[in-house]
């Protein structure tokens, strides 16, 4: 094949390539809107599943609800639920074998009444499903990896070039030269279009929730101050140290099973202990709203085995990211980015750490 011919046939493949890419992640980002219906809802666009958890345990220790003992025990004095978030604490507490707190905090995450936040928020725009971050990463990085590639195949094919027209004099339009401004443009929308797919919460998502905290600024109750201040914010030190070492058992376990493959420890996904039962994936991440991999803003990852890989880097004092996961859960791991959706979920990934 001519240089020329093959010149213009990579400018169209990337030209075509980019196009689609960013009309289809702009199109998986736009959604009909609308505000933030309550706190959990709130809690997830900031932090994902781990945020939420965190604000339902804060407050559900608060009040006297639960008890936290010594090794972090998780008991119930009053079992009395306030949302969905609440009533999940205790349906998986019931089922926890030791009450352990990272046992608890991972299993809340999972549960489908805590994932089913991020499916709402999903449809109605203000958030990406973990399925549609996969697939536009996993193009960008195709992109992003074949246009790099083709650099060093262009120089190749311009020495073949010279020496077939033995000397630069007698040749036409060097091939690297024809191609590298192609290759250039696609490497740039590969890595703007990679770093937009791993912020979870859309432009309508970040405008609900700051309108949410707006309206109930007047709120001073722990679980309110947890939802928009991570495990920072937890008013209790004793609390707060609980739910951190907490949020570090499963960041330590997704690290670690993210290299096993898809399934994660439930005690800290990731076996953090010997005892933990082994779970599946979830597919929202931890940190479902941020910036990297899942999204960023807040709690700690609900661990790995899929594609959440990357940050759903936590706001707060024991945040993590969203090891590993697959689209991070279905998705990606419980906090971006668990659930139905790096961030457990695909996260990760809101709010800011």
């Amino acid at each position: 094949m001519p240089p020329n011919v093959f010149a213009v046939l990579v400018y169209l493949a990337v030209g075509v390539s980019s196009i689609l890419l960013v009309s289809g992640l702009a199109k998986a980002r736009r959604g009909p809107g609308g505000p933030v219906h309550d706190l959990m809802e709130a809690a997830f666009l900031n932090g994902g599943p781990a945020r939420a958890v965190d604000a339902a345990l804060t407050a559900m220790v608060t009040d006297g609800r639960l008890m936290i003992g010594g090794p972090g025990i998780v008991a119930v004095r009053r079992p009395l639920a306030r949302d969905h978030v609440e009533r999940a604490v205790l349906d998986e507490l019931t089922r926890a074998p030791s009450g352990a707190l990272h046992d608890l905090r991972i299993a809340v995450m999972r549960n489908p009444a805590v994932q089913e936040i991020g499916d709402g928020l999903a449809a109605r725009g203000l958030m990406i499903a973990p399925g549609e971050v996969r697939r536009w990463k996993t193009w960008s990085t195709w992109q992003l990896v074949l246009c790099l590639v083709l650099l060093p195949v262009s120089l190749v094919a311009t020495f073949v070039q010279y020496a077939f027209h033995e000397g630069f004099a007698d040749m036409p339009f060097p091939f690297v030269v024809a191609v590298l401004p192609a290759c250039l443009a696609g490497v740039v929308v590969a890595a703007v279009c990679s770093s937009r797919a791993r912020r979870r919460v859309s432009a309508a998502g970040h405008r609900a929730a700051a309108e949410y905290r707006a309206a109930q600024a007047h709120r001073t109750d722990a679980g309110h101050l947890v939802v928009f201040g991570g495990l920072r914010a937890v008013p209790d030190p004793v609390l707060q140290a609980q739910l951190v070492a907490a949020a570090r058992l499963v960041r330590a376990g997704g690290a670690r099973t993210s290299r096993a493959g898809a399934r994660v420890g439930g005690g800290g996904h990731g076996g953090a202990s010997d005892s933990a039962a082994w779970v599946p994936v979830a597919v929202w991440c931890a940190a479902s709203s941020g910036g990297g991999g899942c999204g960023g803003a807040g709690g700690s990852s609900c661990g790995s085995g899929g594609g959440c890989s990357g940050g759903c880097g936590g706001s707060s004092g024991g945040g993590s990211s969203c090891g590993g996961g697959s689209s991070g859960g279905s998705g990606c791991g419980g906090g971006s980015s668990g659930g139905s959706g790096c961030g457990g979920g695909s996260g990760c990934g809101g709010g800011s750490t």
